[in-house]
């Protein structure tokens, strides 16, 4: 063996970068991406469930029905990662519906106040029939 190839063997640099960590020591880039890589993975996961349940809280002051819709279309989406039923919910969170119901109901109070006006004057109830008479008991002569 040369001179030049021993002498270059056990020969290190002076100056060693800071991440390189001598044997037996703690390696602190390493512990340090650790932690970071947990938490950034645990806030994007924060960040995602809170993304999905975004039409949810806009839906929460309508009505039951909307709000029940746009709940099971979130997490249809949440459960297939098919964003169409993310955008639905989302969309049917931010529109509110029009009111078919009032209408109707309207309609049918009127009704009722219609055909009540034209009704002939109530007729009284006929009485309760009488019990039927028991077999058993026997009249007294």
């Amino acid at each position: 063996m040369s001179d030049t190839a021993a002498a270059s063997v056990g020969d290190a640099p002076m100056h060693l970068p800071s991440y390189i960590t001598p044997p037996g020591e703690t390696d602190v880039l390493f512990v340090a991406v650790t932690i970071f890589l947990v938490l950034a993975v645990f806030a994007l996961g924060v960040f995602y469930f809170k993304l999905h349940a975004l039409p949810e809280k806009m839906a929460h002051g309508s009505h039951r029905g909307q709000y029940q819709i746009v709940a099971i279309l979130a997490l249809v989406a949440l459960f297939t990662h098919n964003n169409a039923f993310w955008i639905a919910a989302l969309l049917l969170a931010a529109i509110t519906p029009p009111d078919f119901l009032s209408p109707l109901k309207s309609i049918a109070v009127s009704l009722r106040k219609m055909s009540r006006a034209n009704d002939p004057a109530p007729v009284a109830p006929a009485p309760p029939p009488a019990p039927p008479a028991d077999p058993d008991v026997r009249a007294e002569v």
